[in-house]
């Protein structure tokens, strides 16, 4: 499905393309990962490792009519928080990501970073000079 039309997709669809994006980029891959802390239990998209790197995505396809700005920041806080409850349950740095349906910019808010879908292989391409302008 790599590099085919992303229109059609449902949002399980979605997330499967990006699980095979990142398969393609040679990342080892936790699909739809469900974990516990003491407090509460946790489903984050992808999780994918390499070289000592772990992503923890969250997959966004929202249509354009929701109040996206708002809504973006409440869910990069969410994102974060199941971020580090990931941290402390795996004892691994985890980089918290949401890749969006909609071309948002690249940017980082409440310590996620937010890569539109069509930018995604760009960013995994170029992914360790990526993460050293942001602060990661």
């Amino acid at each position: 499905m790599i590099g085919d039309d992303l229109e059609g997709l449902s949002w399980q669809e979605f997330e499967e393309y990006i699980r095979d994006l990142l398969e393609h980029h040679d990342f080892e891959v936790q699909f739809r990962k469900v974990f516990r802390s003491p407090e509460r239990g946790y489903q984050i998209d992808v999780v994918a490792f390499r070289r000592g790197l772990c992503l923890c995505i969250d997959g966004k396809k929202y249509g354009r009519g929701r109040h996206r700005s708002s809504s973006l920041k409440e869910q990069a806080k969410l994102h974060h928080e199941r971020c580090l409850a990931h941290e402390r349950a795996f004892g691994i740095r985890s980089i918290p990501v949401i890749v969006s349906w909609l071309d948002d910019a690249l940017m980082v808010e409440n310590g996620c970073i937010f890569v539109p879908i069509d930018r995604l292989n760009d960013f995994l391409l170029n992914l360790d000079a990526y993460l050293s302008d942001m602060g990661f």
